[in-house]
């Protein structure tokens, strides 16, 4: 969705987006020549790219612009019983988010490898430096009403939102941590 959103943004028309493909099989479907250009997470980017596939030529997730991507849900009645529990568990997410930003990629990469068995220690550590420099990481739990606002025009420019919600209904950032 944000592909087809910066495409638009950005004037760029003609193309056919094809989102029938299955999220899992998309470096499977570009390498047997289904399009000109797929979107990634990595480390898939940077290993179709070290095989000769293709090349990453820009980062949807820098282009984008801010887009809250990852979110924790939970019910208002659950945040109001449990303030402690919510609390802590952001507080563990600020957490780790400091301890990123707070660290080498080569220290990061040593704490992740064992969860990527098929990938190697440099790979991950060259993957965390592509995030870095796209600023892909959020430095807080925070989510901001622009941000918020922003992911609803992706969301809806695709056709799957019919309604925006106004962001004081659906945000609580009440134990969150402000930028």
């Amino acid at each position: 969705m944000t592909l087809n959103y910066t495409l638009h943004e950005r004037g760029v028309k003609g193309l056919k987006v094809d989102t029938s493909v299955d999220f899992a099989s998309l470096s499977g479907a570009f390498i047997g020549g289904q399009g000109d250009f797929v979107t990634l997470f990595e480390p898939n980017a940077l290993k179709l790219e070290q095989e000769g596939f293709g090349y990453v030529v820009a980062s949807i997730g820098e282009l984008g612009g801010e887009v809250p991507y990852t979110s924790f849900n939970a019910l208002k009645s659950y945040i109001e019983e449990n303030p402690e529990i919510i609390e802590k568990f952001t507080n563990a997410l600020q957490k780790g988010i400091d301890y990123t930003f707070d660290h080498s990629s080569e220290d990061l990469a040593k704490l992740l490898v064992d969860y990527f068995p098929d990938t190697s220690l440099n790979d991950i550590e060259e993957t965390i430096e592509r995030y870095k420099k796209a600023d892909s990481w959020y430095r807080t739990t925070y989510i901001t009403e622009s941000g918020y606002n922003h992911m609803q025009e992706i969301v809806e420019y695709n056709g799957f939102l019919t309604k925006k919600v106004d962001y004081s209904i659906l945000v609580d950032n009440t134990y969150n941590h402000e930028k």
